[in-house]
């Protein structure tokens, strides 16, 4: 059988592969499709895209948007993108600076804590990509604050903890128009993190057309549950492992992966948007 890792991230965003290296790494998992997804930034699709020619290994285009909702974060992911639309482009600047103004704001929470993390550390960690939490947590075990990333998220900077901002100002519903205005497929990333079984049925209503199923983090029976939730809706299924290379060691290429069959899936929802 033939198989995709459609959650992937490069240094565009908060992984730490560059394009090729991403694509090198998947064709040693044994893939024949990937999709990279970084947050809110297309930037790492067409040099994968070109190099991906010298494995044999299909690349889909594809983003991670970040909005929010009832005070809560949700990701979308675009699937099969125009990343060259200049809708989509003015969006996504958008959305960088507002990440930009949200470390500011976490750097100030974590002073008030009495932690002291200079913002510039930040976006060195960064490289010029998008900037996020992760980020945040890599500086903080640099500067030996924590022992850990997930230290960082369990003490400062994860969901409800003293350090956390949210502040995307983009909504899930403006994020699914602005995937279907670019000609991509909107799939609500690991539904898991969506804790009221009301909101996911909301995002449903809202057009979303696929769940990611197949998630590092969910259980079989979650599998199972949303699984079932996507076939009485009639929602596409994917799946990934969510790696960000060495910015998550323990999440490997490949470690989540689906059928190809999905993808071709994928494809079909495409072509009737």
């Amino acid at each position: 059988m033939r198989f995709a890792d459609l959650h992937l991230h490069t240094f565009f965003s908060d992984g730490s592969y560059s394009p090729s290296e991403l694509v090198q790494e998947s064709r040693k998992s044994g893939l024949y499709a990937i999709s990279i997804v970084d947050h809110d930034n297309v930037e790492g699709i067409e040099p994968a895209s070109i190099i991906s020619k010298e494995y044999g290994i299909e690349v889909l285009s594809g983003i991670e948007l970040s909005a929010e909702y009832e005070n809560a974060e949700i990701h979308i992911l675009g699937y099969l993108i125009d990343y060259k639309n200049t809708t989509l482009l003015q969006e996504l600047a958008s959305l960088r600076k507002n990440r930009v103004e949200r470390i500011y704001k976490i750097t100030d929470k974590l002073e008030e804590l009495g932690v002291h993390i200079d913002p510039k550390d930040i976006f060195a960690m960064s490289g010029g990509g998008t900037v996020g939490r992760l980020h945040v947590a890599r500086a903080m075990v640099k500067e030996n604050i924590v022992s850990s990333v997930a230290e960082a998220f369990a003490r400062f900077i994860g969901d409800d903890k003293p350090a956390y901002v949210l502040g995307f100002k983009f909504s899930p519903s403006e994020a699914i128009t602005l995937i279907k205005q670019a000609g991509g497929v909107p799939v609500l990333a690991h539904p898991y993190t969506v804790v009221k079984d009301d909101m996911l049925f909301k995002l449903i209503s809202q057009g979303i057309m696929g769940l990611e199923v197949y998630y590092p983090e969910h259980t079989q029976s979650m599998v199972n549950f949303y699984r079932d939730i996507a076939d009485r809706h009639g929602l596409l299924i994917t799946g990934g492992s969510d790696c960000h290379g060495l910015a998550k060691p323990e999440i490997r290429i490949g470690s989540v992966k689906i059928p190809y069959e999905l993808v071709e899936r994928i494809k079909e929802a495409k072509a009737k948007i």
